[in-house]
């Protein structure tokens, strides 16, 4: 019986997840990669520690996708962060889970992973065709850009995992937008996520103080409240406590015209206390000083403090601490998507049935970062992106079946 020819567009997690599960079903599978090499954001996420999934309960993991918890509910429910564990030790890379319950290979690195990746995916019969663009549709074929010029192919099934539309140096630059509206795709437009954003720093406060962390701190907004650290840049603020919050922020933004994050500067003591604490301190002792004793805040915690409220040097006890346990900082609007870790938006889950193809292009399906889903960071993205692409992967299988 004749093999099926199926496409994969995109060498990312999803696109490589998927030629793996379809290359076991004896189809004839190839990956077609803009950029010389496959999966290159994935390698960049592992150049500071590969953060692979999370360890937290399931049911709580599988509701961190906000409205998208429930239509990627069989997707997470087929290919678990236990399965992702497991998965990743089955090519020889072992795991470890962090204080945080992120799970991290013991490697610390993404390449190793990779190698081991492609190696099986090549042993299983997949072709990996770098620097192919594709350009869109030509009738029922697909049309491709590559060194040796236009390239028109033909495929029984085709799977679109071309990512959204942050990193557009690693490929993931939404060049796919037009080749699906024109065929009239129902798509979200892209935001970015997991993102910083931009706050009105004063020059003396930028210039002192980016690239400094405010440590154990919590972060307060309608996303909750929440504990870890964040790092101030020139333009405003980053890091991963700010991309816990991005998503909401960035929202009341659009809907409000106006946000804001507020800051617990030393979340271990309470309001009570610190009021105390405050108000035994000598009264002409400096202002840093009586911050450093009865707060146990200097540094760049002080500075921004100064920064936010310049009239807290002459509060009394209560006020202050008022500052201290609820300090608002105003963000103007989120970094551009070309910084983002990820970006929401992309084809709706409306125009996607339940085997994850299009509706309106049978045989043609979608996986990952292109779908109008978001996740934050600790490994949700990830396993998220491989179990997409092995549900499209089994739809694909379940399509050319019938």
């Amino acid at each position: 019986m004749k093999r099926s020819e199926i496409a994969i567009i995109g060498g990312g997690p999803s696109g490589l997840m998927a030629a793996e599960i379809l290359s076991l079903q004896n189809h004839s599978v190839t990956v077609y990669d803009s950029m010389p090499t496959v999966a290159r954001k994935f390698l960049l996420a592992g150049k500071s520690g590969l953060n692979i999934t999370h360890s937290e309960d399931f049911e709580r993991f599988s509701g961190r996708f906000g409205i998208s918890s429930v239509p990627l509910r069989t997707a997470l429910d087929a290919f678990t962060p236990q399965d992702v564990r497991a998965w990743a030790e089955d090519l020889g890379t072992e795991t470890f889970v962090g204080s945080s319950g992120r799970v991290f290979p013991k490697a610390m690195k993404a390449s190793p992973l990779l190698r081991a990746w492609i190696k099986r995916l090549e042993a299983q019969g997949v072709r990996i065709l770098t620097r192919h663009r594709w350009t869109g549709f030509g009738g029922q074929a697909l049309t491709f850009e590559t060194p040796d010029g236009p390239k028109i192919v033909h495929t029984d099934a085709t799977l679109l995992a071309l990512g959204g539309a942050s990193y557009p140096r690693l490929g993931s630059d939404a060049g796919w937008l037009s080749a699906l509206t024109g065929k009239g795709i129902d798509i979200a437009d892209f935001r970015p996520a997991n993102c910083g954003f931009d706050v009105g720093w004063s020059d003396q406060f930028r210039e002192r103080f980016a690239g400094e962390a405010l440590k154990s701190v919590t972060a307060t907004s309608k996303a909750g409240t929440i504990p870890g650290e964040f790092v101030i840049s020139r333009h405003g603020i980053e890091g991963s406590l700010i991309y816990a919050h991005a998503a909401e922020l960035r929202d009341q933004l659009q809907v409000e015209g106006a946000a804001a994050l507020t800051i617990d500067l030393a979340p271990g003591r309470s309001h009570d206390r610190l009021a105390k604490d405050l108000a035994r301190q000598y009264g002409k002792a400096s202002f840093s000083t009586r911050l450093r004793k009865g707060a146990g805040i200097e540094g760049v915690k002080s500075a921004l403090l100064r920064e936010i409220a310049p009239a807290a040097s002459h509060a009394d006890p209560k006020a202050l601490a008022d500052l201290i346990k609820a300090l608002p900082i105003i963000v103007l609007r989120p970094r551009p998507i070309a910084e983002a870790i990820s970006s929401a938006g992309g084809v709706r889950w409306s125009a996607v049935d339940e085997g994850y193809m299009l509706k309106a292009l049978p045989g043609v399906f979608v996986a990952g970062e292109m779908i109008d889903w978001e996740a934050p960071t600790g490994g949700y993205l990830l396993t998220a992106c491989f179990a997409t692409g092995r549900a499209a992967a089994r739809g694909i299988d379940g399509w050319l079946v019938r």
